[in-house]
């Protein structure tokens, strides 16, 4: 018997040309393309800081604090 692939998400995020991409990329692979992916982010934070300036990097700050309020609650409970 033959161990038959799942198909590919056929979603509409998944139909763009280049987010879809990347989208599908990490649903079959995530470990293999996170790096590739955070170095993505990364170039994104820059390329917007050079564009405009301080304010984009407040905004990200302002847009993180959940997150890490999130992770510091998971570290604290043992979670």
């Amino acid at each position: 018997m033959t161990h038959a692939t799942p198909d590919a998400p056929r979603g509409l995020f998944y139909r763009l040309p280049v987010l879809g991409w990347f989208a599908r990329d990490l649903a079959r692979d995530f470990h293999g393309n996170i790096w590739y992916f955070l170095l993505i982010v990364v170039t994104l934070l820059v390329l917007a800081v050079k564009t405009w300036g301080l304010v984009a990097l407040g905004l990200t700050a302002v847009a993180a604090t959940p997150v890490i309020f999130v992770v510091l609650l998971m570290i604290t409970v043992g979670g």
